[in-house]
């Protein structure tokens, strides 16, 4: 019964999305400021899901320069937690196919968000060099998730080094964005505990080139990893008591 309510939350709330946010976004297509707007409201979708929504933020989330953002990708419910880290002039990158998903698709591309043909190799490498060109040439930032597909339970998947090249291209910091695990979270279960989303500190690209993207990339995870495991742990503790 708690799913069968849970499901029809979601398909008012998509519905509702995608008349309103589709027409609200026609006043100015691809903007990049309704990626922060929805991303926001996406992110207190967790309330519905009995899920407790931790964001952590530095001070200065908002006000920082231009980054690439990265973050782990888990499973659908990244759309209801790691979309509350979202800040504003941010747009994410994520797969062509993802225009076609019912009222999502088209409320995504709107948003002005970037999508890659991850089939196509050419093109990817041809997307890497927009992102790099969007940097520089106005002041937005870009979201990516290394690992490239969703991870369902099996931790912080090998990076690929899309991101780690755009930073490097466009010499700007890695933002690392880190979502406790979320593979528990049961649609049918009233109470699904915590979830923490913390923004670690930027890690620096300067330094670095093409031939040695690899250290960067692995610098990151490395953090990263850990940080899920200690965020994991705290996670485990507070849904003990």
């Amino acid at each position: 019964m708690i799913a069968l309510l849970r499901v029809l939350a979601v398909a008012i709330f998509a519905i509702v999305m995608f008349v309103f946010g589709c027409g609200y976004c026609l006043f100015s297509p691809r903007n990049p400021k309704h990626v922060f707007t929805f991303g926001r409201l996406f992110g207190k979708m967790s309330k519905v899901f009995g899920i407790t929504l931790e964001l952590r933020l530095p001070e200065d989330a908002y006000q920082r320069g231009q980054h690439i953002y990265i973050a782990n990708h888990q499973n659908t419910w990244d759309l209801f937690t790691v979309s509350s880290a979202v800040t504003p002039k941010v747009v994410t990158v994520g797969k062509k196919s993802l225009v076609w998903l019912p009222l999502f698709g088209q409320l995504y591309w709107l948003t002005g968000n970037i999508l890659i043909d991850r089939a196509n190799r050419t093109k990817a490498k041809g997307t890497i060099d927009q992102i790099v060109d969007s940097i520089k040439n106005s002041d937005v930032s870009v979201w990516m998730f290394p690992e490239g597909t969703r991870s369902r339970g099996r931790g912080l998947l090998p990076f690929k080094t899309g991101a780690f090249h755009a930073a490097i291209g466009a010499e700007v910091p890695i933002v690392p964005i880190v979502c406790s695990s979320t593979d528990g979270v049961k649609l049918n279960r009233w109470n699904n505990g915590h979830v923490i989303v913390e923004m670690l500190p930027p890690v620096s690209s300067e330094g670095f080139k093409k031939e040695n993207v690899r250290d960067l990339a692995t610098l990151c995870r490395e953090q990263m990893a850990a940080k899920l495991i200690e965020l994991d742990e705290e996670v485990k503790q507070l849904n003990k008591k």
